[in-house]
């Protein structure tokens, strides 16, 4: 599944304003749960229940939330750029900008797996984050996006 397939451009959301992790996520939640015909309690609760199980806060101000849930045909990807970095308890400890959360159907398996590390290999690269970072417009966004599903 390529990035583009995951996540269309609907589901980029720029220059969030949140000023916490939870808040970030009840954001992201009643999003998603507005694009895919979902409860924004089910994606809060799958969310945060992994964030309890440790940060999805990756480091270099990357988190890639992620969850497993009924009512989701195939995985789904959001993306959010944050207005201002917030605290996300990542494993550096540096602030997050750049979120992009995966909800998975709970059968998922594999699939959910290599669309974790396709996102994580993504957002290593240093260039494709400095690029989302300036991006001015979703539509450069999903260029950026799609210039990577090779």
């Amino acid at each position: 599944m390529t990035l583009t397939e995951m996540l269309a451009s609907s589901a980029i959301m720029l220059d969030v304003a949140a000023d916490q992790k939870k808040n970030l996520l009840h954001i992201m939640a009643t999003h998603a749960a507005e694009l895919y015909q979902l409860t924004d309690h089910d994606v809060f609760d799958v969310l945060w229940e992994r964030e309890k199980l440790g940060t999805t806060g990756v480091g270099h101000g990357i988190a890639i939330p992620h969850g497993k849930l009924d009512g989701v045909g195939r995985v789904r990807g959001l993306f959010a750029r944050l207005k201002t970095p917030i605290d996300y308890e990542a494993i550096d400890e540096q602030p997050v900008d750049l979120v992009f959360a995966l909800l998975a159907p709970r059968d998922a398996g594999a699939d959910h797996l290599k669309a974790l590390a396709t996102i994580s290999g993504l957002l290593r690269d240093q260039q494709v984050c400095q690029k989302l970072r300036a991006a001015k417009t979703v539509e450069s966004v999903m260029e950026i996006l799609g210039a990577l599903n090779g």
